[in-house]
């Protein structure tokens, strides 16, 4: 049984979509134990119209909330009955609990994650880490994506050592690692971007397979797209949007004729349902906060019951794949400090 923690007030949505979908994680794993942290007279009501495996879930009384108007590092050390607070510590404390799941603010997650359960040792900076589909029918890891807007090469080869790790726990035997960058040749790039390449080719313990540009991460051709999180962030965000815009266009131009109407209704209904749910993020969870010393996973702030439910199945499924370890046996095993690169 593994213990995933939750925080219950954190989301536009909650508590009410995080609870359902805590309950729905319960019901499609029966190895899952969840912990919500919370206000239990907000938090009751919902469970009592849901039916759930009680002896599964636990209720952790909570009496303050961090929003995204509190400023990270002052709500983190104020606001010590905060449902984030209250599960982070337990998260640090409690050694059955493996993973932690909220849709709360991500600078609080972030800040928190540090504050209340530490880095992995070794690690120089933690990464968000979501996934996206690819072309090919997969998924491509992107890390960085916004918790450092500035990085160094070692930052970057920390990067691509944890997103290594991630994918072999998800099942890819090699992961192929790309370096996010203006262009494929070695020499392109700031001299941020030449020098992490350089280090990059050198690096033992990952399949770099070199530069890729902003139009490749998707391709299938890669695994995990190393970014600084500026340009990560900016990757990930324009990426959902063009997705979002392009369903939008394609519904509008199917509506403005009668005979598109009529052809997608015979013909092409299944083929746009297929790819709707292709690019729903909901099915995907959140993204993992890697470097963090327990398995983190932050859930988009808009996030319904059935994003929350994939969130808490991702993280216990990182946790039951070894994550966490993985990310340490990998490090070990590589001296950056042998190959010139210096935190």
């Amino acid at each position: 049984m593994i213990k995933i923690i939750v925080d219950a007030m954190g989301g536009d949505n909650a508590p009410e979509e995080i609870v359902k979908g805590a309950v729905q994680a319960l019901a499609k794993d029966k190895d899952l134990q969840v912990v919500l942290t919370g206000d239990e007279g907000k938090i009751s009501p919902v469970l009592a119209a849901l039916s759930y495996d009680k002896a599964r879930l636990q209720v952790v009384h909570c009496t303050e909330v961090i929003t995204n108007d509190d400023a990270p590092t002052l709500a983190i050390r104020q606001k010590k009955d905060s449902s984030l607070v209250v599960a982070l510590k337990m998260l640090k404390e409690d050694e059955e609990a493996q993973g932690f799941v909220s849709a709360g603010s991500t600078g609080a997650v972030l800040t928190g994650a540090l504050l209340r359960v530490g880095r992995i040792r070794g690690i120089s900076r933690p990464a968000v880490c979501p996934a996206l589909p690819t072309a090919k029918g997969g998924k491509v890891l992107i890390i960085d994506a916004g918790a450092n807007a500035e990085c160094k090469p070692v930052n970057l080869c920390h990067f691509a050592l944890m997103g290594t790790a991630y994918a072999k726990a998800s099942g890819v035997k090699d992961p192929r690692v790309g370096l996010v960058t203006n262009g494929t040749e070695d020499h392109k790039g700031d001299p941020l971007h030449q020098e992490a390449h350089n280090l990059l080719k050198t690096l033992p313990g990952i399949n770099f397979v070199g530069n890729v540009e902003g139009r490749d991460i998707m391709s299938g051709d890669i695994d995990v797209a190393v970014c600084d999180g500026f340009s990560g962030n900016i990757a990930l965000k324009t990426t959902e949007g063009t997705a979002l815009a392009v369903m939008q266009i394609i519904k509008q131009n199917i509506m403005a004729s009668f005979w598109a109407k009529v052809g997608y209704a015979l013909f092409m209904k299944k083929a746009f349902k297929n790819i709707k749910r292709v690019m729903d993020y909901s099915k995907y969870g959140g993204a993992v906060l890697l470097g963090i010393d327990k398995v983190v996973v932050k859930s988009h702030g808009s996030s319904k019951a059935e994003s929350i439910c994939a969130s808490v199945l991702q993280a216990k499924d990182a946790a039951a794949c070894n994550l966490i370890p993985g990310i340490k046996d990998l490090l070990a095993a590589t001296d950056l400090e042998a190959i010139g690169a210096e935190g």
